[in-house]
């Protein structure tokens, strides 16, 4: 990993479940679809279900207005991701691949911390050389609107990680 970081972004919530459940539940990722405004699910394709060095490869959807203005995958795409950490029942991560295959610097995570009340659950994505697909949307703008994207680009994530927290709070907590 080096020590470029282009994005680091978290957001955090409560919920009155074990931290065993939350991380069976986040680990899961062909239910992403229950809980993300961009993932729509997918499946493993290789390897053990939640295992590190798996992949899975997943199904989006990015609506047309997200950061509009910038040269985004808009419609269907898919990705792959590859298991990178998981030590259940506290810490879950994957990097996304590029298009070789390669485990790129562009790792999402969910932390999972005991809480008196349940579990307290982190959702963070971390950046730090630009990917290949950020490489492609930034090649085209000017410095001042890279660094508008940039700003932007964190804001979207961090919208799309407090809406995933609180889709997972409310399935977790309604199966209880």
């Amino acid at each position: 990993m080096s020590s470029t970081e282009t994005f680091r972004v978290d957001a955090s919530i409560a919920v009155a479940a074990d931290p065993v459940t939350v991380f069976g539940y986040v680990s899961d990722l062909t239910r992403s679809g229950e809980w993300s405004p961009e993932c729509q699910g997918g499946e493993w394709t290789e390897g053990e279900p939640a295992a590190v060095g798996s992949v899975f490869t997943a199904v989006n959807h990015r609506k047309a207005e997200v950061v509009a203005w910038a040269p985004v995958v808009r419609g269907e795409w898919t990705t792959e991701c590859e298991i990178v950490r998981s030590t259940p029942p506290e810490v879950f991560s994957w990097a996304m691949r590029d298009s070789g295959g390669r485990p790129q610097e562009s790792v999402w995570s969910f932390t999972v911390t005991p809480a008196d009340e349940g579990s307290t659950l982190t959702h963070t994505f971390w950046m730090g050389e630009l990917t290949e697909g950020m490489r492609g949307i930034l090649a085209d703008l000017d410095d001042g609107a890279a660094q508008k994207f940039i700003v932007e680009w964190a804001e979207k994530l961090h919208g799309d990680m407090r809406h995933s927290l609180a889709r997972i709070k409310a399935q977790l907590e309604s199966d209880s």
